[in-house]
């Protein structure tokens, strides 16, 4: 039976015909005549852009859920950027058309971000569909969008743009498959929200033919095609066992043998902190506060910044939150400050903890935001810093918490050199968290948003456990906590595996949290343990999964 493999980024399965995106054909920038009169041209381009950011606020206010209202919005100041606006007008009034002034207008924004790989990489799709829609209006072309079916479908296009992923009716849209975009992408984060199947990074995928039966394994990034009966019976009740088993276990997570392994949420900010309650979080293992930062034309206040800590530290009262700070630079630039300098590889560049020790002020003014946040809750408050290299980093950080009052001050281990120094870091600081998303790609030199190095970018690889292994141990010998946040920590064997390794809790996108905790109670310590040990001295990824899953033995039960 034909089958494709891209990344699975929202669990779940989902059967039905293929349905494709309704893409438009543009014409050629060439083909367009100019009016002769360049105010006229550049007052076309500038009505098509505002019709485009009208036409994105106005789906803002129709989508119900607020990740879907956030991203359109953040569309519609995209368009009306005015770096971008200044560029349409300057270019049409040098004579190019609307058309060129404004394909060539976006590009320039478009090479920007491609070259920074990483999260920012994945909003080139986002570029390409407004431009599109734009040079759509000039032309009174229809809009790229969602196929009309009289019966659920398996939605298929090359890549999806926010405008049209955040209005996906799940009733009429059983599964998502794409050729291009990444986990980070936002075709991934609004399929997670809407509870969607997804599959994305799907080499092949743009070629499957209109109509064709495709049954989606959101879970392992499978798409079969032309599935028999009993393959689509199989994997549902493998869906059924598994939302069985995620029902079936509350509470905090830890072993069968009551090892406890605190389960933490990742986030983004207050906005998601619904969801981590729901799916049961004991805190929230890492606050992403870039998000705070990006797209501003000065830094946040350090009162903006105290009153949205706040809120999300009151939602745990009883629990723990492990703020990262401000991670920019590389793939994430920030318009208030100063470049610095062309870099041939951002992503290896001056970023996160580095970029601060570039700017001491921004560090001094978040920290302080942070310990006044805090000041007077009965929430652990944790805070730790990205892309730490070497001790000199280490003391840096924890000498800059200290001041500000911050007690409990961690690094992250992503950087190779770290983990295997950890040793040497674990007397400055008081905890670890492991970020699996980075420390993959820097120990497989593969960038995670090329869907083509997918198999290099499986955390399975025998190299990246070891290194989580090495930095676990350092962490146990010095008496100290090591979490793990990541995508890795979703995947519920996996999570046990980490355990074993010594990971002391679990972070991850809140919908995975209910199968890990029941993949943990039904485990012992020894069983992880043993399962990291066979899965460490395995050759590859597929062997170390095998091998791991023959001291977890639960795992099929559960439909895993």
């Amino acid at each position: 039976m034909p089958e494709l493999t891209g990344v699975g980024v929202s669990p779940g399965t989902g059967s039905g015909p293929v349905r494709r995106f309704v893409e438009v054909s543009l014409p050629s920038p060439a083909q367009a005549v100019p009016h002769g009169d360049p105010h006229l041209e550049r007052a076309r381009a500038l009505a098509a852009l505002e019709a485009v950011a009208v036409d994105l606020e106005m789906r803002a206010r129709h989508a119900t859920r607020p990740e879907a209202r956030d991203v359109l919005n953040a569309q519609s100041m995209m368009v009306r950027d005015p770096g971008l606006i200044g560029g349409v007008s300057g270019r049409a009034m040098e004579g190019a058309t609307a058309a060129v002034a404004i394909g060539r207008s976006f590009q320039i924004y478009r090479d920007m971000l491609a070259v920074t790989g990483g999260y920012l990489a994945a909003r080139v799709a986002d570029l390409n569909d407004l431009r599109d829609r734009a040079v759509a209006r000039l032309y009174r072309l229809p809009m790229p969008g969602i196929p009309v079916s009289d019966e659920p479908f398996v939605l298929v296009a090359r890549d999806l743009a926010p405008a049209d992923t955040a209005l996906l009716d799940p009733a009429q849209v059983l599964a998502i498959v794409t050729e291009q975009g990444g986990p980070t992408s936002h075709t991934a984060i609004l399929a997670r929200s809407l509870g969607i199947p997804a599959v994305v990074g799907c080499p092949g995928a743009a070629s499957i033919a209109e109509g064709t039966i495709a049954l989606v394994d959101g879970a392992s990034g499978v798409v079969r095609l032309d599935p028999s009966s009993s393959d689509v019976e199989r994997v549902r009740r493998a869906a059924a066992s598994r939302a069985t088993a995620a029902g079936a276990v509350t509470g905090k997570g830890m072993t069968s043998d009551g090892h406890p392994v605190p389960l933490f949420a990742n986030i983004g900010g207050p906005g998601e902190l619904a969801a981590a309650l729901t799916h049961g979080a004991e805190g929230v293992g890492l606050y992403r506060t870039e998000l705070l930062f990006l797209d501003r034309a000065k830094a946040p206040s350090q009162e903006e910044q105290r009153d949205v800590y706040r809120e999300v530290l009151e939602a745990f009262p009883a629990g723990r939150v492990v703020v990262r700070v401000l991670d920019a630079g590389g793939d994430k630039p920030l318009t208030f400050l100063p470049a610095p300098g062309a870099e041939p590889n951002p992503g290896l560049g001056e970023r996160g903890l580095r970029l601060l020790r570039r700017y001491p002020e921004i560090l001094t003014a978040q920290l302080a935001a942070l310990a006044s946040a805090a000041r007077g809750l009965p929430v652990k408050l944790q805070v730790m810093a990205p892309m730490v290299t070497d001790i000199a980093d280490a003391e840096y950080f924890v000498k800059a918490c200290r001041k500000a009052g911050i007690a409990n001050a961690g690094i992250m281990i992503e950087v190779p050199a770290a983990a295997l120094r950890a040793r040497d870091l674990a007397p400055a600081v008081d905890f670890f968290s492991i970020g699996t998303n980075d420390l993959i790609q820097y120990a497989c030199a593969a960038d995670r948003e090329v869907g083509a190095l997918a198999r290099l970018l499986d955390p399975w690889q025998p190299a990246v456990l070891d290194l989580v292994g090495i930095a676990g141990h350092a962490a146990h010998e010095a008496g100290m906590a090591c979490g793990v946040c990541g995508e890795a920590a979703a995947d519920p064997a996996l999570a046990c595996v980490l355990a074993g390794l010594g990971a002391t809790s679990l972070s991850m996108n809140a919908p995975a949290l209910p199968l890990v905790r029941a993949a943990l109670a039904a485990h012992t310590m020894d069983e992880c343990r043993h399962a990291a040990k066979t899965a460490r001295a395995a050759a590859s990824a597929a062997e170390a999964r095998a091998a791991a899953r023959e001291h977890l033995h639960a795992l099929r039960d559960m439909g895993l």
